[in-house]
């Protein structure tokens, strides 16, 4: 069993998890009815405040988006007090196979290179935990991946041409093509997603409905729609995250000792505004509001702005705008306009400061080229800033549920066709 993780100090706003895509409820609904839910037994006195008193200080994950789903009388997501994630074992012989795979994969005498390098792809596995009330009840303890992001957006893709394995019964396999007979054409199926919108400061949610309405013709705006922060597509996180599901492919391909069935991608991004999603306009206009009282020396104005200064410079003839990380700082403006607009050029420049150097793009338009309407041409740039190869955006894709996990001789070549139709539309995405 591995090391216990260090208890954190304060947990972020809600709960997160690396299973936010859940236990799997898109494959094993009718089974998992019969979960036992922690800490509780059937009756009226599971319910309510007797369930959560139960939980010993664990709480549902609130940012689960996929699978069962805690209080529904089915197993679901739990958040522990230390931060890890809880994952209720499923009845045999999925809940002790996925458990084995864990205890492999960590196992802390593994010198296999194939298993050491898949470490890497999924969440720090903590071994299993029972509750005190409830000690009959398994879980496994994971990390939070998403722990570290203040407004995660979160999305679950089933990946492979089956979502049933070689050992299902011919019914389960009618049941699971059902569900969604294009599986095997396209290769994976978005199980849920939530994404956070910064125009309206809200989520949007979608669940496994949403991902089996996808089509072939579809699916490519389906899943765009999960990059979208409401004012613009994030093209530097779709670009992270084609390199990283990449790095996967790279590893199925290198290997020929398990195939994976009913598995899955969380995806996972900051929705908070970034240096990447900003709207001019609201520089100049809805920010205006805040701009703090007093002038600099010289004339200039101080203007208050989350993400964007402006400085308008006599003695250059350029007019500067760049984006940067800080919530509290101070751009100047200056007041006096400029005596050679004719020659003046416009000049762009965007960083991200967090990874200093990492990306820029610059464009210079001439001044007699703008017509005086500066904002709409800076504007453009905004929202069609180049997606630089390295990666900018903070960004997790983690391999999750491996209840249908076994032991093979050859490639798997159904996750790794559902891995190349997967980047393939994140690309097409990215392109247009």
């Amino acid at each position: 069993m591995a090391t216990e993780p260090p208890r954190p100090a304060g947990r972020p706003e809600g709960g997160r998890g690396c299973c936010a895509g859940g236990g799997r409820g898109e494959t094993e609904e009718a089974e998992a009815a019969a979960q036992p839910v922690l800490g509780a037994s059937p009756g009226p006195a599971a319910a309510g405040g007797g369930r959560r008193r139960a939980l010993n200080g664990c709480v549902p994950l609130s940012h689960q988006v996929a699978g069962h789903m805690y209080g529904k009388d089915k197993g679901g997501i739990l958040q522990h007090p230390d931060g890890t994630v809880l994952k209720q074992l499923q009845p045999p012989p999925r809940g002790p196979r996925e458990q084995e795979f864990y205890n492999k994969v960590y196992d802390s005498d593994c010198c296999d290179r194939i298993l050491l390098e898949l470490r890497e792809y999924l969440p720090k596995y903590f071994g299993v935990w029972s509750p005190p009330t409830a000690p009959n009840d398994t879980y496994l303890k994971l990390e939070d991946v998403t722990r570290k992001f203040n407004k995660p957006c979160i999305m679950d893709v089933k990946i492979g041409q089956k979502s049933y394995d070689p050992y299902a019964s011919a019914e389960k396999i009618q049941q699971q093509v059902s569900k969604y007979p294009l599986m095997e054409e396209i290769g994976f199926l978005v199980l849920g997603m939530r994404v956070y919108h910064v125009s309206s400061d809200s989520y949007e949610t979608q669940n496994q409905h949403y991902g089996r309405s996808l089509t072939k013709e579809t699916v490519k705006d389906g899943i765009s729609k999960f990059f979208h922060s409401g004012y613009c597509l994030r093209k530097d996180v779709i670009a992270a995250s084609i390199q990283k599901v990449e790095k996967i492919l790279e590893w199925f391909e290198g290997q020929t000792q398990l195939n994976f069935y009913a598995s899955s991608l969380l995806f996972v991004y900051e929705g908070s505004c970034q240096a990447t999603t900003v709207r001019l306009s609201d520089v100049t206009l809805a920010e205006k509001r805040r701009v703090p009282k007093g002038l600099l020396s010289g004339g200039d104005v101080l203007e208050y702005n989350n993400n964007i200064h402006v400085i308008n410079s006599t003695e250059n003839g350029k007019i500067e705008a760049s984006v940067g990380k800080g919530l509290s700082k101070f751009y100047a403006l200056h007041k006096k306009s400029c005596s050679k607009r004719h020659h003046s050029q416009l000049s762009l420049k965007v960083e991200n400061s967090e990874q200093e150097n990492v990306w820029k793009s610059s464009t210079c338009i001439t001044q007699e080229h703008l017509n005086g309407n500066v904002l709409p041409q800076l504007e453009k740039v905004f929202y069609h800033m180049p997606a630089e190869p390295k990666e900018s955006a903070k960004v997790e894709v983690r391999m999750i549920d491996f209840a249908h996990v076994f032991p093979s001789n050859t490639k798997d070549e159904g996750y790794i066709y559902g891995l190349k139709n997967l980047i393939t539309v994140l690309q097409n995405i990215l392109d247009n």
